[in-house]
């Protein structure tokens, strides 16, 4: 670790802090502060928190300074997208039905990392019940643009150093897109991997908690923290086999992004990968229409309270999204559209296990973040991935012609989360080379 960060602990990476505590050269308490004083110069501008309490989180560093070691994420600050509960802060889920709402408990995901010492800095800005409706927050690299969502405020804050790990949530692209946008690194695990407790649900078919950081391996450690299990450094895969995979909508990829992926492509191959092409199946081109089909039809039934009592107070934006899909759509059509995901599932299982490929090479959004607040981009490269239930990771690499940040994608074979962190891992190397 560069001493010299130490002077500007809210630049470092959550594992290179964690070290400094670890080793008395930072506390806790001075690491929060650093954050803190960060928000304070940029959140006015930036927007990316829904809610902070400082003196809670002064109180909580100061009680992990002055104890014994708690853990993994001992005296790490991280931040909580505003759909998901926690016990001592409101949850406000994007909507104005919910202003001042407090949860009586933690959601897992916020548990878990607490337990392990980790202190809760703040709810970061969701868009409206984690669909499409922006929320105010501005990417910061260009506040005139989008930051992507719905996890935009999380994106955001690590973005920015506010903060450096932070959780989101994915239903189609909601952790992947704003990640890329933001410039981060973002992963999505394996479906139910993380646990689903606590969050306001969408979706019960897809609705997955990801996390946020500005380095694989502070994924490796958040995760662990999660799922409460033990902490191992991602091992590199030296000669990893990495598919590329364009997708049936590849025509949707800009030119800059289309660059990145042939770029990042011959640097793979230039370090020992065995890099080839994947034809992605034409019945997977089909999961466009059976994942709206089930994100309306659940929504509906998961929503049927504020529908019911509240519809004056959501915004067109969403029930022309999830709304009208849902109370079109038949119970037959719902069962057509979770059976076709079933066999898809099926399909590329077989398919990733015939190939032995490590990962799949897929652009993580059609472009640089888009100009304009009031839409948060496409997610025309993360829907499929999500329904497939297969563990993604999306990783910085240049910029496209207005400077903004690009992501490149990698996808593993469901459950095999640990082999894409070490793939990722080592093409996190590559592509800084």
């Amino acid at each position: 670790m560069d001493a010299a960060l130490v002077t500007v602990p809210e630049r470092l990476t959550a594992a290179a802090a964690r070290r400094a505590i670890a080793a008395g050269t930072l506390t806790a308490s001075a690491l929060l502060e650093a954050c803190l004083e960060r928000i304070a110069a940029r959140n006015g501008t930036v927007a990316a928190w829904a809610f902070l309490d400082p003196e809670a989180s002064r109180a909580r560093a100061r009680a992990l300074d002055a104890g014994p070691d708690q853990g993994l994420l001992h005296g790490i600050p991280f931040g909580v997208k505003d759909i998901i509960d926690t016990a001592d802060m409101p949850a406000g889920y994007g909507s104005s039905i919910y202003v001042g709402h407090r949860p009586n408990r933690d959601g897992a995901t916020v548990a878990g990392p607490r337990a392990a010492g980790a202190v809760l800095l703040g709810k970061t800005v969701t868009t409206e019940f984690a669909n499409r409706k922006p929320g105010a927050t501005r990417n910061p690299h260009d506040v005139t643009r989008t930051p992507g969502g719905s996890s935009s405020g999380s994106a955001a804050a690590v973005a920015d150093f506010q903060v450096p790990l932070a959780i989101g949530t994915q239903t189609g692209g909601s952790v992947l897109r704003p990640a890329a946008y933001c410039g981060v690194v973002g992963f999505k695990p394996s479906f139910q991997h993380f646990g689903n407790s606590g969050v306001r649900t969408n979706t019960e078919a897809y609705d997955t908690v990801g996390v946020m950081a500005r380095a694989v391996e502070d994924i490796a450690l958040f995760r662990a923290a999660i799922m409460e299990i033990p902490y191992e450094s991602p091992a590199f895969i030296t000669a990893p086999r990495i598919a590329i995979a364009r997708t049936a909508h590849w025509d949707m990829a800009s030119p800059a992004t289309r660059q990145a992926i042939e770029d990042a492509a011959r640097a793979f191959a230039a370090d020992g990968a065995t890099v080839t092409e994947f034809e992605v199946p034409e019945e997977l081109a089909t999961l466009r229409d059976a994942h709206r089909v089930v994100c309306g039809f659940e929504a509906v039934r998961n929503y049927a309270d504020e529908l019911a009592r509240s519809r004056h107070l959501v915004s067109q934006d969403w029930l022309e999204e999830r709304v009208n899909v849902g109370e079109a759509s038949t119970l037959a059509e719902f069962r057509a559209a979770i059976r076709q995901g079933d066999r898809c599932r099926a399909m590329m299982d077989a398919l990733m296990a015939q190939h032995e490929f490590d990962a799949l090479l897929t652009p993580s959004a059609p472009d640089e973040a888009p100009s304009g607040l009031a839409h948060t981009g496409n997610p025309i490269f993360n829907y499929l991935w999500t329904n497939l239930h297969m563990p993604c990771i999306t990783l910085p690499f240049g910029t496209g012609p207005n400077s903004m940040p690009i992501g490149v994608q990698l996808v593993s074979r469901r459950h095999d989360d640990d082999r894409l962190l070490a793939v990722a891992a080592w093409a996190e190397r590559v592509l800084a080379g």
